[in-house]
């Protein structure tokens, strides 16, 4: 909130600015279920919602704000989790098989990329997008050809109800 209230004035002052929040989760899944706990499900909702208002505010000013969500993303610390590196990260599958759908950084910053290249990027205002959708209707890869798509690969259900049984909850005392 403080970022984008020093951001917009300057955002607006000429048409066509666009802010994209980064965000985890499409609208379709964070709209049905309970993420985890109260405390990631809040802040996860929360920036979805901030993109949605900051849509509605900036439109009049010929400005665009989105939530674009990656997938898995094959971060360096996701690297090391896994025990593999960039150029053997496939391995990581033989510990967890979603693993193959993972995504660089550079997916969805190209993802990004092709929002602010689209002229018709306004019709997106404050709408939640995921970087392999994104690259489906755009057409980009990541930098190693491939277009990951966590949304086809993952079991989301599965996963969620499996985190939700070792996250830290509130205690609850009648």
């Amino acid at each position: 909130m403080i970022t984008s209230h020093h951001l917009l004035p300057l955002l607006v002052q000429e048409p066509g600015g666009l802010l994209v929040e980064v965000t985890d989760g499409t609208a379709e899944f964070n709209a049905a279920r309970y993420r985890i706990s109260v405390f990631y499900d809040l802040a996860k909702v929360a920036v979805n919602r901030l993109a949605f208002s900051e849509g509605h505010e900036l439109a009049p000013n010929g400005a665009t704000a989105v939530a674009i969500t990656p997938g898995w993303l094959r971060s360096e610390m996701m690297l090391d989790i896994f025990g593999v590196t960039e150029a053997n990260w496939r391995d990581g599958a033989k510990k967890d098989p979603n693993f193959i759908a993972s995504e660089t950084p550079f997916f969805v910053g190209r993802a990004v990329a092709a929002l602010a290249a689209d002229p018709g990027v306004q019709k997106k205002a404050g709408g939640l997008y995921s970087a392999w959708g994104l690259a489906n209707e755009y057409g980009f890869t990541d930098v190693d050809g491939s277009q990951p798509d966590i949304g086809r690969q993952i079991d989301f259900d599965a996963y969620f109800d499996r985190m939700a049984k070792t996250t830290v909850r509130w205690r609850i005392e009648r």
